[in-house]
């Protein structure tokens, strides 16, 4: 069964339910940086993130350099944002 992309309503009330993650510029994904003590908790909590979005099966599309993460979600089937790019930024938010 196909992801659908979230309604105009939907992807607001998830904005508003994630603090600290932004729309991109095009309304097709989310971003959120994330600054860490040093590299290697950087690496750590990307670690955390890759063995949860393997789980779920929905990846994202990251940066890092030294002690900063910054992370794109969006899903690809549906053409923009879904419920999976939800779930996974709550993820991401429990453990940053």
């Amino acid at each position: 069964m196909p992801i659908a992309r979230l309604t105009d309503a939907e992807r607001g009330d998830a904005l508003d339910s994630l603090p600290g993650w932004s729309l991109r510029e095009d309304g097709l994904a989310i971003t959120r940086e994330l600054k860490f003590a040093d590299f290697g908790e950087a690496f750590g909590f990307m670690t955390r993130v890759a063995i949860q979005a393997d789980k779920v099966d929905h990846h994202p599309e990251w940066f890092n350099v030294y002690n900063k993460v910054r992370i794109t979600l969006t899903t690809h089937d549906a053409e923009g944002l879904s419920v999976r790019d939800v779930a996974l930024a709550n993820f991401i938010d429990t453990i940053a």
